[in-house]
This record gives C-alpha cells, structure tokens and sequence, in this order.
C-alpha cells in the first residue's frame, strides 16, 4: 500500500541537477496558471466555464502530477507543497486544506491498518500462515506458484500489500537459493518473484484494507455526494473481483514463464516437515490472531452493529479499537516505539494531502470541467462498455503514474463528478475505476510491491511489462464484467 517507502529500482535515480530541472518546471506551471487565465473559449465546454480558481487547482495538480512522475521530490511533500501553494494563491485558507484531509477518518484507518500490519509481521504470524500453505502445496512448482498467489491474495485483503511482498519474498529466495535457480535465467525463478507482487495486488483490491487507493475512494466518496461505502460494500464487488483474477494471472505466469521443473528437490513429506517443525504459536502470535481476526469480524458485522446501537460505524473505527487494544497493559509485548518506527508516515502524508488536492479540484470546479472535457460524450454508452471504458482508462493511465495512490487521487474525483453530469449513480463508475487503480501489473516502479521482489534480481522489468500487458487487457473486462454484473443485482447499473 506504502508508495513512498518505495525502493529505487537500479538505474532509476535521477542526478540533482534532473531533480532540479523537474522542480523549475513543475513551479513554472502553477506560476503560470495562476497568473495567466485561459481565453474563455478555451475555458468554456459545453457551456460549462472553468474559473480562475479552478484553472489555479489544475495549475497545481499538474505541478504536482510531473514531480510525482519524475520523483524528483519525495511522493509526500509534493503533495504537502500542493497544499501549500493551494492557499498561497488564495484557492481556499490553508487551515481549510489542511482540515480536508487531516480531519478525514481515513486518517486514522489507516494509522489502524498499518499497526495491525506491523504485529502481523513482527510477530511471525503472516511468515506461519505463508508456510502453511506451502505445505499444503506440496513440490509440484506450478502448484507452488498458485500458492504463493492465493497466499498473497489472502493476507494482502487486510494488510498492506508491501508488507506482504516483503513476507513472501524471501521464502520465495529460499526455495529458489536452495534449488540452485539462477537469477534472471529460470522461468521457475521469474513466475514466482513475480507471484509475490502479482498475488498481493490481486487481493489488494478485494477489501478497503487491501491498498492504499481504496479508503482514498471512499472517503471521496463520503465527502462528495455523503455515500457510505462499508466494508461489506466494497467486498461485495471486490472479493469476486479478486477470485475471479487468480486464475488468469496463474495462467498467464506458467503461460510466459513456464517452470523448467516440474518438481522441487524437496519431496511432499519434507514441505510439510518444514510447517511441523515450527516452533508452536507463542503468546504473542496469539494475541495478534486474536485482535486480526476480531477486526475482520467487526468489519463484516458493521451493518448488524449500526443497526443495534443506532450509531454510525465508519470503517475506521473497527481497526482503530484492536489497533488501541495491541497496548493495554498486558496484551503485547511489543511496545507502541517498536510499531511506530514501521508505520508508513510519508504514506499517511500521501493519502490525506492526496485527498485535500482531490477535494478542492472537486470544489472549485475543476473535477467538473476536466470530466466533461475529457469524458463528456459517454453518456450514451452501453452501461457495461462506460465501465470498461472507465477501467481501461484508469490502467492506461497508471503507465504514466508511479503511484496508486497518485492515480486514485487524480482519477475518483473526475469520476464522481463526470457521474453526476450523466444523472447516473456515482458508485457505478466510481468501484470500477477504484478497484483498477491497485491493478498494476506492468510496471515495477508502480508500487512497492512490485519492487520488492524486482530487487532479488530473478526477473528484469522487461519481464514484468510484458506478462503484465497481456494481464491487464485480460484483467479490465473481467473486472468490468464483474462490477457490472454484480451491480445489475445490486440496482446499481
């Protein structure tokens, strides 16, 4: 989930004088959309006139676009200097800005989500659960892969997706160490460094806990047209979503890298050996299996608790009472200093200055603008060909974005207001361009997740793109297929 924790892959980093370059030109255009306004035949779409406090935010979004392209600055500070420059220009107050996005409860979700990752990986659960289902797997490297898969799929649905590449990874090195497999030359080696990133973005989008642009979007969503989206109401749509996913991406890895073993060395007997031979569940695990699976629960019996105690239960709340609960005297050892070096701040800082910009591209107009511009003419689609279109513009767009989190915070709200000019239900375009943005196949510099295992060095970036070309055009219709389906039962659609 973490897109500024990223790990530079070799040969990406720009020199200083790049940097520089990138921040002359970014400041260069906020500079000049806000003091020099468009003609207004230039600014006027289909009798809809952009202001100058919209063309302002444009200015800024563009400025904050190009250095979150380049990486000339860190992913947060662009967007803190974003909000900065929002109220230096006279858009809105900074107090404002700053209240938009910090005063969201998704502040607070996903302080909650990153605690509850850190126990899960500190305190060996996630590594027990990924060698249980190896043992289950047996030595037959075509299942292999499809466990790592599912095992990724699984455990990235409620913690975040880098936390689960850095826990697959290297038993995914071990396996491949101790087979002799040499990097960059085994196809054994290549799909299953590639099933550590590929497993956990497949269930990335399965669950609002799963990546960073789904909470983006709904909080977007609450802020904008007041729709609660709950955590059963995302995994509605995304849990089929995800299911019907794995497969395709398991085909596609022993498609383009089909193993040159069918087995490993190690017999069935010795994987299973291997999960025997672990030492059994200490207190710690234990409590963490605890709080983990109440959260789960808390999450999925959220409309019966609403119901009963006649109080709203936003998804935030669940996760922040086990994450709080992780400190009581007496329940971990772990300490609040230990969690809170392994909390993702910048990524925090990305999500609510991401969030701020969002919401006052939405406020001045411009998100408005920029949908009627761009998208204006797709009202007369087929419902099922608008949500395709949707999802392949969102992954044709995360070419060019490096982030997830970048491309939720510049996409949903177009979205939202392109959905309200065509009179139809915000949700309808908004969950199948929320759910493409954590599809990022192509690319090992989109995420972090696909930069982890990139960085054991068993498969080149060449590698990735072009297995994750063909997954992307196979995955946008199945998930608009999916979307639109399951919202025709819904009344969405």
């Amino acid at each position: 989930m973490s897109d500024t924790q990223k790990k530079k892959a070799p040969g990406l980093e720009l020199s200083r004088g790049t940097r520089w370059a990138f921040l002359g030109v970014a400041f260069a255009i906020a500079l000049a959309a806000f003091l020099f306004p468009l003609p207004e035949s230039i600014r006027t779409v289909n009798e809809l006139t952009l202001t100058p406090q919209g063309q302002t935010t444009m200015g800024i979004l563009l400025f904050a676009l190009l250095l979150w392209v380049s990486e000339a600055i860190p992913f947060h500070l662009t967007g803190l200097i974003g909000m900065i420059l929002i109220a230096l220009f006279g858009v809105t107050s900074f107090t404002q800005v700053v209240s938009i996005g910090f005063g969201n409860h998704i502040f607070v979700f996903f302080i909650g989500v990153l605690i509850l990752s850190s126990f899960i990986t500190r305190s060996g659960l996630g590594n027990r659960i990924s060698v249980y289902l190896l043992s289950k797997t047996g030595n037959s490297t075509s299942a292999i892969i499809f466990g790592f898969l599912v095992a990724g799929m699984f455990l990235s649905m409620w913690i975040t997706n880098t936390a689960v590449a850095a826990m697959l990874m290297p038993l995914g090195v071990a396996i491949l160490k101790e087979e002799g497999v040499p990097p960059l030359k085994s196809n054994f080696g290549k799909a299953l460094m590639i099933a550590c990133a590929w497993g956990p973005i497949v269930g990335g989008l399965m669950a609002p806990s799963g990546a960073g642009p789904n909470p983006i979007a709904i909080g977007f969503l609450k802020e904008m047209v007041g729709i609660e989206l709950t955590f059963v109401g995302w995994m509605l749509y995304g849990v089929p979503a995800g299911i019907l996913l794995l497969f395709p991406t398991w085909w596609i890895l022993l498609l383009f890298f089909k193993p040159e073993m069918k087995r490993l060395k190690k017999s069935k007997e010795e994987l299973r050996a291997a999960y025997a031979e672990l030492p059994p569940m200490d207190r710690e695990q234990k409590v963490t299996l605890v709080l983990f699976a109440t959260t789960v629960v808390l999450w999925l019996i959220t409309p019966l608790l609403e119901a009963l105690l006649g109080v709203s239960i936003p998804i935030s709340l669940p996760v922040m009472i086990t994450g709080a609960l992780f400190f009581f005297p007496g329940v971990a050892t772990t300490t609040w200093e230990k969690v809170e070096k392994e909390i993702s701040w910048s990524s925090i800082l990305l999500i609510v200055s991401g969030i701020s910009l969002g919401m006052v591209l939405y406020q001045t107009g411009a998100a408005e603008w920029l949908a009627i511009a761009m998208l204006g003419g797709v009202g007369g689609l087929h419902p099922f060909l608008l949500v395709l279109l949707v999802v392949l513009i969102v992954e044709f767009l995360k070419v060019f974005l490096s982030s997830n989190t970048v491309t939720a915070t510049i996409v949903i709200p177009i979205m939202i207001t392109l959905a309200a000019n065509l009179g139809i239900d915000a949700l309808s375009i908004t969950m199948p361009a929320a759910l493409s943005t954590s599809m990022a196949f192509i690319l090992v510099t989109s995420t972090p997740t696909n930069v982890i295992p990139y960085t054991a060095g068993y498969f080149s970036i060449r590698d990735m793109a072009v297995a994750g070309l063909v997954m992307t055009l196979i995955a946008a219709p199945i998930v608009a297929a999916t979307i639109f389906i399951i919202g025709g039962f819904t009344g969405l659609y």
